[in-house]
């Protein structure tokens, strides 16, 4: 680990290797002259301040937002805000169905950019955790993701999970990924987190997110730890709600804060803030995000944190449902420490989160001078990245996707990967060869169901639907019901479950007298009192090398090692 860390600050977090050309020695940005761009060949620090000190209020509050947009490309209303200055876009899942439309978008994007007085490009974000959360679709590697990484307990896993997911989405010129979280998976009811996370343990995460922010920088897209300072203790969803951590300040600082101290201490470049309260630690109940306890006094001032700080998503009710508008949360957001705030779509100009902010910046010279304090450190981040030899490129090539994406030495590695989380918590392996069985396969992705039939030729299927919806339940009835009928006519029985609805329709096969294989896939939990089951191996994704990984361990193929990253 010490080796890890020491490569980690010696090499990819050192501003030392990002910009070695000679530049002319010039040490106060009133010396510069007046045609600097981006691009000028000076002092990262001085050409960052004199850029800042240039800009119009427009052009500073431009700096710290970051826009995401609807559709396959952006429309003209994203365009004109980047060829006004815009800070950054960030990348969904509705965005990235066609990579070659998506590296054509960046290009466009970019090259809007470089059209603005001071050229200085943009941030594209997504986020790509790896197994459950992958923003960008497509052709990209879907693996065994955190929880996978979490069970075998390697650094290796985690540095090259990520090395090879950031290289796939680097050469979509995306340059920044909102990864790896490090929320600890200490609320077993948790439905936003499970899987995302590398398990309960805080020591754990923090080495093994090192290694994965590591990973990324080394592929040359920028890390981001997230969801500072940790979404794991809560069964709520700050999508939808302002969830209440309700932990005292030792159990803040000596589980919560942990993992992110590992990271801080390695110069991690950015950090996202979640929507989450922590009464204990801020009276006022205000979210993270928007408390400058948290973000300046703590995560600034007290661990001493000097990278980047970006909200999550403002459009989320965790955020909008304390501040009250979103014109209120972009000005909280930045009164409380944010350098960037990110918003999943586009404002309009005309929006009171632009325009009373920007009438803000010119009545309060408070307000103005903390915009310009998260301009500097912006830019200054940027000319770190962009003048770096590894940083995405600008205008990425989209006729070369395919020889990028999948990554071919990751496909292999994900497989590997895979095996090497293989939990078996349930039974004995290998079982027989189940000659003259009958077998039923029971699920409804086609990756188990598929990989299955390879493995059992002669064994027969059952779909039944992945919903969990209300108006799905005497759908969910007839599964459960038909599938206990079925599988009476079976000897073993092999079942994919992935969540309490499919947990439901497994726990029918509990009084057969059958041998049942539980397949647990994403967060183990709904399987964890399964104690009726001959087999339960742990898999942690639905991805296709989870369950290669899955039917090799059930035949024997090699002994699964993983260990389960909870507690019970």
């Amino acid at each position: 680990m010490k080796k890890i860390r020491g490569l980690f600050l010696a090499v990819l977090f050192s501003s030392a290797l990002l910009n070695t050309s000679a530049k002319p020695v010039i040490t106060d940005y009133k010396d510069l002259p007046s045609n600097i761009t981006f691009w000028s060949n000076y002092n990262d620090e001085v050409l960052a301040r004199g850029i800042t000190e240039r800009m119009t209020d427009a052009e500073l509050l431009s700096q710290v937002l970051m826009f995401g947009w609807s559709g396959q490309m952006p429309g003209s209303l994203l365009q004109n805000w980047v060829s006004q200055g815009l800070g950054g876009v960030k990348v969904f899942g509705w965005n990235t169905d066609n990579l070659n439309s998506l590296a054509r978008s960046v290009k466009q994007l970019q090259g809007l950019s470089q059209k603005c007085r001071f050229k200085i490009p943009l941030f594209v974000a997504t986020d790509q955790e790896g197994g459950w959360i992958r923003h960008v679709k497509g052709n990209t590697s879907e693996t065994p993701g955190n929880m996978a990484i979490g069970a075998s307990g390697s650094l290796t896993d985690a540095y090259y999970s990520a090395f090879y997911i950031n290289r796939e989405i680097k050469s979509l010129g995306i340059n920044m990924n909102f990864a790896p979280a490090l929320d600890l998976y200490t609320d077993l009811q948790s439905t936003i987190i499970g899987p995302r996370s590398f398990g309960a343990d805080p020591k754990s995460a923090g080495q093994l997110g090192e290694a994965f922010a590591l990973g990324s920088s080394a592929a040359g897209v920028i890390p981001t730890a997230k969801h500072f300072p940790g979404h794991g203790d809560t069964d709520r969803d700050s999508h939808g709600f302002l969830p209440e951590i309700n932990i005292d300040r030792e159990t803040f600082e000596n589980r919560e804060l942990i993992p992110f101290k590992y990271l801080i201490k390695a110069n991690i470049p950015a950090v996202m803030s979640g929507h989450l309260s922590f009464p204990q630690i801020d009276p006022s109940g205000a979210p993270a995000s928007l408390s400058r306890i948290i973000l300046t006094d703590i995560l600034r001032e007290e661990l001493g944190y000097q990278g980047l700080i970006i909200t999550d998503d403002i459009m989320m009710a965790g955020a909008t449902s304390y501040a009250g508008s979103l014109t209120r949360t972009v000005t909280l957001a930045l009164q409380a420490g944010n350098d960037i705030v990110m918003s999943s779509s586009t404002a309009s100009p005309q929006d009171n989160l632009w325009t009373r902010n920007l009438e803000l910046m010119k009545t309060s010279p408070e307000f103005k001078n903390t915009v310009k304090k998260h301009v500097y450190r912006v830019i200054l981040a940027k000319l770190k990245y962009f003048k770096s030899d590894n940083a995405a490129p600008l205008y990425p090539d989209e006729n070369k996707i395919s020889e990028h994406i999948p990554d071919k030495e990751g496909q292999k590695f994900f497989l590997q990967q895979a095996c090497r989380s293989i939990t078996l918590y349930r039974g004995q392996l290998p079982l027989n060869e189940y000659n003259g069985e009958k077998v039923l396969l029971a699920g409804c992705y086609s990756d188990f169901l598929n990989e299955g039939r390879k493995r059992f030729p002669d064994a027969q299927t059952y779909f039944f639907a992945p919903s969990l919806r209300e108006d799905m339940s005497n759908v969910n009835q007839f599964n459960a019901a038909n599938l206990e009928s079925v599988a009476a006519s079976y000897d073993t029985i092999i079942i994919n479950v992935f969540d309490e609805h499919s947990a439901r329709i497994a726990q029918r096969l509990s009084s057969l007298g059958k041998k049942v294989i539980i397949f647990s896939t994403l967060t183990p939990v709904p399987v964890l009192n399964f104690n009726w089951a001959d087999v339960i191996l742990l898999g942690y994704s639905n991805s296709s090398y989870t369950y290669q990984a899955l039917f090799a361990a059930l035949k024997g193929d090699y002994k699964p090692s993983g260990i389960l990253p909870l507690e019970q």
